[in-house]
């Protein structure tokens, strides 16, 4: 039974102003739908809403979808991931991940 596994990863880049360093981060951040669990992708920048229940204070928001929680533990140790990590981890000041498993309601 496929569950779905939602990963939400929230960057705050160390220099927001820095375009090259956005760039980069985004070019990145890309590389990873390229890893095999990944089912879908987003790549997003916070939306000109305004309501006191919203952040959005962060620079990009990515969000991947697995088929469950081992795929998505498959993902943490890929190659690819691993290299967006080193290449990439000096661009951010934060980093906020928030996970959910539809799978846990059907238990």
């Amino acid at each position: 039974m496929q569950t779905r596994f939602i990963h939400n990863v929230f960057f705050w880049l160390k220099n927001p102003g820095q375009s090259d360093e956005a760039k980069a981060l985004e070019n990145g951040i890309r590389t990873l739908q390229e890893v095999h669990t990944v089912q879908d992708f987003h790549l997003g920048k916070p939306a000109p809403t305004n309501r006191p229940v919203i952040d959005n204070t962060y620079s990009y928001h990515l969000m991947l979808v697995f088929s469950n929680l081992e795929d998505q533990t498959t993902y943490q140790d890929d190659p690819i991931h691993l290299k967006f990590v080193d290449d990439c981890a000096h661009l951010w000041e934060k980093v906020q991940v928030y996970d959910s498993d539809a799978g846990l309601l059907n238990n």
